[in-house]
């Protein structure tokens, strides 16, 4: 097979990549363990744990990869609700963001707004989160956080008003202070989310703009990008087919191998392809578009699009499809319909373009974040909310709840079990997979 000049590129990008990463495992010494069982029991596979949120509650599942079950653990409370986190490449730390969300009537947080990253370090044994250096505070709510490729900097995508943030990070894995930016950088409107090419050389933010409403027409969206060195940001380019009209993008991720990076749009439900160039930069135009709904000539005007991820062998794609809008029903509000799956994708490793083979439930409503394991074996969606349906029998509550799913060979997902959460009007609102130090 001739592999094209530019595939050739990434591949040396990653490989890069990942002596940054190995380097950056060096940066601290190792932890001592204060004791308790191993988690993750997979035998030659590694180790891993869940951390799920519920407010500002953070709690900890070890996972026991065999049966395919989850063991809750111990928690931490952050001062606010958890927002999104990231593991730091020596898998040593976990950074975590917070806020209460607050914005006042001009679109800025008010006195009353507080927002913060809070470091922790990871128990290589048992998993505890154990807390790290002073918590920093934000200018506004982090929407999603991500380190770049060594482990130098972590930086926070802000939704409103739309930001971009970069910290310092320290030789122990302590945050350090925000790295002031020579130049004001064209952050769109709502940032969304935040990634690090492969290379280390650029950045992505995309910036999801809004939808039209009844009084305000729809604000664009554009994907941004940056170049990147040291914690500094530049401003590249902005990516916007058709002027950023209908293009909600939301979420995206890199494929392992390959230069292409997937991209969701939220309320346009699509999954798009796009391409690396060597010098950084995206195609565009989008490679491919596809319909990520079982039913894509049934969807509804709140049906709305998810986060994605690759799995690690660069073979398939997940996407989550989410739906949480009530109606009035005897007067009191139930699901409204609409879908509530994962979208599994397989992809052409020669083309990079995806091909849907499997919409599966995800057993609850709006899962608003998924993860795989990093030998994907296992899926987890994390049911965000609480919520009454009317089905033949009458009205039941569907609770939030963590599902669990085996991976198959061929890509698709299997459904094991959940474990349902006693949420009231909390939200499950984010959960990740990390492997242990």
């Amino acid at each position: 097979m001739n592999i094209p000049a530019n595939a050739r590129d990434w591949t040396v990008a990653l490989r890069k990549a990942a002596i940054f990463s190995l380097l950056a495992a060096t940066m601290a010494p190792a932890q001592s363990s204060p004791g308790g069982k191993p988690a993750g029991r997979a035998a030659g596979t590694g180790r891993a744990v869940l951390y799920a949120s519920v407010d500002k509650e953070l709690t900890q599942y070890d996972i026991d990869f065999d049966d395919a079950t989850l063991i809750k653990g111990s928690s931490v409370t952050l001062p606010e609700s958890v927002q999104e986190a990231v593991q730091h490449p020596s898998k040593r730390y976990l950074y975590v963001s917070w806020s209460n969300g607050r914005v006042g009537p001009d679109g800025k947080p008010p006195a009353d707004s507080q927002s913060g990253l809070t470091a922790f370090q990871i128990d290589p044994a048992s998993g505890a989160l154990l807390p790290h250096g002073k918590p920093t505070l934000l200018p506004a709510r982090a929407i999603y956080v991500t380190t770049d490729v060594p482990g130098t900097h972590v930086l926070a995508a802000h939704n409103n008003p739309s930001g971009l943030t970069v910290y310092q990070i320290e030789a122990d894995g302590a945050i350090g202070p925000q790295v002031a930016q020579p130049h004001p950088l064209d952050v769109g409107i709502y940032g969304h989310n935040v990634h690090v090419e492969p290379s280390n050389d650029a950045v992505i933010l995309l910036t999801r703009g809004y939808g039209p409403t009844a009084t305000k027409p729809e604000v664009p969206g554009a994907i941004k990008i940056f170049g990147y060195k040291d914690g500094v940001l530049e401003n590249r380019a902005s990516i916007a087919p058709a002027g950023g009209l209908n293009f909600q993008v939301r979420h995206l991720d890199f494929h392992p191998s390959r230069p292409w990076v997937f991209i969701t749009l939220e309320r346009q439900n699509k999954l798009e392809v796009y391409e690396m160039r060597k010098d950084g930069m995206l195609s565009n135009q989008p490679l491919f578009v596809k319909d990520t709904l079982a039913d894509p000539g049934n969807a509804r005007t709140w049906q709305i699009l998810g986060t994605v991820h690759v799995h690690p062998n660069g073979k398939f794609v997940y996407v989550a499809n989410r739906a949480s809008v009530t109606t009035d029903f005897e007067g009191k509000p139930v699901f409204a319909g609409g879908e509530n799956n994962i979208a599994v994708f397989s992809i052409n490793q020669e083309t990079g373009e995806p091909t849907l083979i499997q919409n599966i439930d995800t057993q609850g409503i709006h899962a608003r974040t998924f993860s795989l394991d990093p030998g994907g074996r296992i899926l987890v969606a994390a049911n965000t909310m609480e919520e009454s349906v009317r089905d033949a029998s009458g009205v039941r509550t569907v609770p939030g709840s963590l599902a669990v799913f085996r991976v198959r060979s061929d890509g698709k997902l299997e459904f094991v079990r959940k474990y349902d959460l006693d949420l009231g009007s909390r939200q499950l609102f984010w959960a990740e997979i990390v492997a242990l130090p």
